[in-house]
């Protein structure tokens, strides 16, 4: 790896995190009964939808996918999506999760849920000996993913999240506060959305990005969000949870990438012990950026990957 990565050897403290804390503390003794988290199966699983990026037919190798964080889409992902198919002549899935981009709703919204539609989306496409990447939502749905079925992929790459439960960023809830107002104002053009936004999200490419999923229904109707504001809304605890707390029971044996912004506290130092618990052969790389460390730092990001799995062929 570059100098920015840092190869680091399985680490296994004996560690647990509690709930919405940044410090793992909990500490497992003797004989006390292991923590598990009961797993239920969702009614139907989502289709998703996706865009294929195959470089004009030239990338044949193994399939990539790669999924956006909250209150994104598979077009954030799309310049991305392109660079990687090209240098590393690999198909890319770029999806669409469920509540978000052209995928379908629902108000069930957790980790297994996303889970269980991203292995669907697997299965159906056929696709073998995936590389799965997410970023923030995306990347505890990987995770989540691994340890669930680690024989449905060969690797993953997790960017900024880590295997724990760790509240979100307190800027979230109010991202949420904001397009809600959005819409009680039944405004006419994104200046407006915009104005209303800027004091619940008052840094510009944040309104943007949020922005981007605003549309109109009709010629007639005032602007709306496509995504269910809501729904996901009542998940943002779901999203700082985990599933799984116990490495004992789940484990990923299998390469994994975990890129932090070095801006970033999703990924602190105080997180690793228990990275290196569920996924014993992972490697850490640090990226010049904030949380959105794709959009921030595309390049960096991009010689991380490239990097990474490269080593694995």
């Amino acid at each position: 790896m570059s100098t920015l990565a840092r190869r680091l050897q399985p680490i296994y403290a004996p560690l647990l995190h509690p709930k919405h804390s940044p410090r793992i503390q909990c500490a497992l003794r003797g004989n006390q009964p292991k923590c598990t988290r009961q797993f239920h199966a969702s009614a139907s699983t989502l289709d998703l939808a996706y865009d294929l990026h195959d470089n004009g037919g030239k990338a044949t190798g193994a399939p990539i996918l790669i999924l956006h964080g909250l209150f994104g889409s598979r077009k954030n992902n799309r310049s991305i999506s392109k660079a990687l198919a090209r240098d590393l002549s690999r198909p890319i899935y770029a999806i669409d999760l469920r509540n978000h981009g052209d995928s379908a709703h629902d108000k069930e919204h957790n980790y297994t849920v996303l889970a269980e539609d991203t292995e669907a989306f697997l299965k159906k496409h056929d696709l073998k000996d995936a590389t799965l990447i997410g970023h923030s939502m995306g990347a505890k749905t990987v995770m989540t993913i691994a340890l669930r079925n680690p024989e449905c992929c060969a690797n993953i790459i997790a960017v900024d999240n880590a295997p724990v439960d760790a509240a979100l960023a307190s800027d979230f809830p109010k991202y949420v506060e904001g397009m809600r107002r959005v819409e009680e104002g039944k405004v006419r053009s994104q200046k407006e959305a915009d104005k209303i936004l800027e004091p619940y999200a008052p840094d510009l490419p944040v309104r943007q990005f949020l922005l981007t999923n605003l549309i109109r229904p009709s010629p007639s109707e005032p602007l709306k969000f496509r995504i269910p504001v809501r729904t996901l809304a009542n998940a943002l605890d779901d999203m700082a949870d985990f599933p799984f707390n116990d490495p004992d029971q789940a484990r990923f044996n299998r390469p994994a990438l975990f890129v932090r912004g070095t801006r970033s506290h999703y990924v602190s130092d105080e997180t690793l012990p228990i990275i290196g618990r569920f996924f014993p052969r992972f490697e850490l790389v640090d990226v010049e950026s904030g949380h959105w460390v794709i959009s921030e730092n595309p390049e960096g990001f991009r010689k991380a990957v490239v990097e990474f799995l490269q080593e694995q062929e």
